[in-house]
């Protein structure tokens, strides 16, 4: 409980005399909508910074508001060529943005894929037509993103919901801000998930034996709550960093106990502290078992993994000199290290433990393994300063569908819609206890829509209402991306009945 304690005690030195109002971010702010360990949100008080060139404060933002701004200028005259963007954009560079976007996309979420793996398959060849799938719906989702970015370009857009005003209607401008608060739902949900795992091990490992339950009620009450309640999430920002050290440091961890053997069967020296079925366990499905159903498992969940698309705006916007060569540079090389990432720790967790993976790969490991219960501190301190941006879309996307006026949003009021959806998330997160349903459950439905479906339906609106000016090569390309928008959907209904027949069995 020191441990518990000491957390305590950082999350009421982040307040301030006026803590006590809750921060107001825009559900729009989506780099949180995911289980990542980090946000890259560049905060301001309790907005995101913005540093859009000749436009107002107030004119830039927007619900789903991004930073920055863009002078965006079309080549109308090319054939098969993109839009170009003049000489503009922000002050971000490419390895900054790079580095911004890689700790968006990899996140807590990557500790679930050896579950999705042991889905389909028990034995060590299942690993490599897991490794394709990654590779492959990295590349499609990777594919989203730089077309959110493209619309931008040729829409002149600052933000996804602008984007979406602009190259569909505005009449239906809610429909992504919908989907994205209710995936901060899901974001919010696997967070408590796992810190109320990940909580409970740490405890044991210092002799401190409590429950799952009062383990998360403990956590919410102490820490969660009080996080939530700030008014300034400015005070979290130097946090940030922990994710992708932690990140690291996991990844690390999880190679040094798969090459050593300490979990081998039957004479690894931290076996005989693994509850049995947590124990490593292979059998004879190897990679004829990805043609089973249950490999839409593993895909809808990195469809999760993978959600960093409703900051596509923003990063097109702030990288320095945003031509559409540029973005894709800094899409490709970021997505390809995200890929990297996820094939090495899902190929450590699934090739040391199994069909017996967790949905939260940590829960594996023995409690008395000192190197992976580092590894456990890292991601709970990580995740409990990430927890109030999530949290914080959620509530105000709430407040959104309900209609309520900012200027009716008064701290009494934010104060009891706070403590309401905390509890709505706890009580959801004492009742599920698969972290794998909840990524793949969510990716099916709303990280395929927002991943696969939306970036599509934007840029096929966007080429239509270029007319005539729009090349040969963008007319062709809608086609592309609406057979892409097409396997979203069939994934996600074919993920989604995968995902719901898991948990009943």
């Amino acid at each position: 409980m020191k441990f518990l304690f000491a957390l305590s005690v950082v999350t009421f030195s982040c307040w301030n005399v006026e803590s006590f109002a809750p921060a107001r971010v825009s559900s729009g702010s989506m780099n949180h909508v995911l289980p990542t360990v980090a946000s890259t949100l560049m905060l301001d008080g309790a907005k995101p910074k913005m540093t859009v060139p000749g436009v107002s404060r107030s004119k830039a933002q927007s619900k789903l508001h991004m930073t920055s701004a863009a002078t965006v200028a079309s080549d109308d005259n090319s054939e098969g060529k993109d839009v170009a963007a003049a000489a503009g954009g922000g002050e971000g560079t490419m390895s900054a943005l790079m580095f911004n976007l890689v700790k968006s996309i990899v996140g807590a979420g990557v500790l679930s894929l050896p579950a999705g793996i042991a889905a389909f398959g028990n034995a060590p060849s299942a690993m490599i037509p897991a490794a394709c799938l990654i590779a492959a719906i990295g590349g499609l989702s990777g594919y989203g993103f730089s077309l959110i970015g493209r619309v931008c370009a040729l829409t002149k857009s600052n933000s996804y919901r602008e984007a979406w005003e602009k190259s569909i209607n505005k009449e239906t401008s809610n429909i992504p801000s919908i989907s994205c608060t209710f995936m901060t739902v899901s974001a919010t949900l696997a967070y408590s998930m796992i810190l109320a795992d990940t909580f409970k091990a740490i405890f044991a490992t210092v002799g401190i034996q409590l429950s799952r339950t009062n383990t998360l009620l403990s956590v919410t009450s102490l820490v969660l709550l009080p996080l939530c309640l700030l008014k300034n999430l400015a005070s979290l920002a130097p946090f940030s960093l922990l994710g992708i050290i932690g990140m690291v440091y996991t990844a690390f961890a999880m190679g040094v106990r798969y090459f050593g053997g300490a979990y081998a069967v039957p004479a690894g020296v931290l076996l005989p502290d693994v509850a049995a079925s947590f124990q490593p366990a292979f059998g004879s499905i190897g990679a004829a078992g990805v043609f089973s159903p249950n490999a839409f498992i593993l895909i809808c969940m990195l469809s999760t993994a993978y959600m960093a698309h409703f900051n596509a705006p923003k990063f097109y916007n702030e990288l320095k000199n945003n031509t559409i060569q540029r973005f894709n540079t800094l899409v490709g090389s970021s997505f390809a290290i995200s890929i990297m990432t996820f094939i090495v720790m899902a190929a450590f967790g699934f090739l040391t433990f199994g069909a017996n993976a967790s949905g939260l790969i940590l829960n594996n490991y023995s409690n008395k393994d000192t190197l992976m219960g580092f590894s456990r501190i890292a991601v709970a301190i990580s995740l409990v300063f990430s927890y109030p941006l999530a949290f914080a879309g959620f509530r105000d996307g709430v407040l959104d569908l309900a209609r309520v006026p900012e200027e009716k949003r008064t701290n009494g009021l934010l104060n009891k819609v706070t403590v309401g959806c905390l509890s709505i998330i706890t009580g959801l997160a004492l009742a599920v206890k698969d972290l794998s349903f909840v990524m793949s459950f969510g990716g099916a439905t709303l990280g395929n829509a927002l991943i696969y479906v939306f970036p599509a339906l934007m840029f096929r609106g966007a080429v239509k209402n270029m007319g005539d000016k729009a090349s040969v090569g963008l007319k062709r390309e809608v086609k592309l991306a609406m057979l892409n928008a097409v396997l979203g959907v069939g994934m996600g209904i074919i993920g989604a009945r995968m995902a719901l027949l898991s948990l009943v069995s």
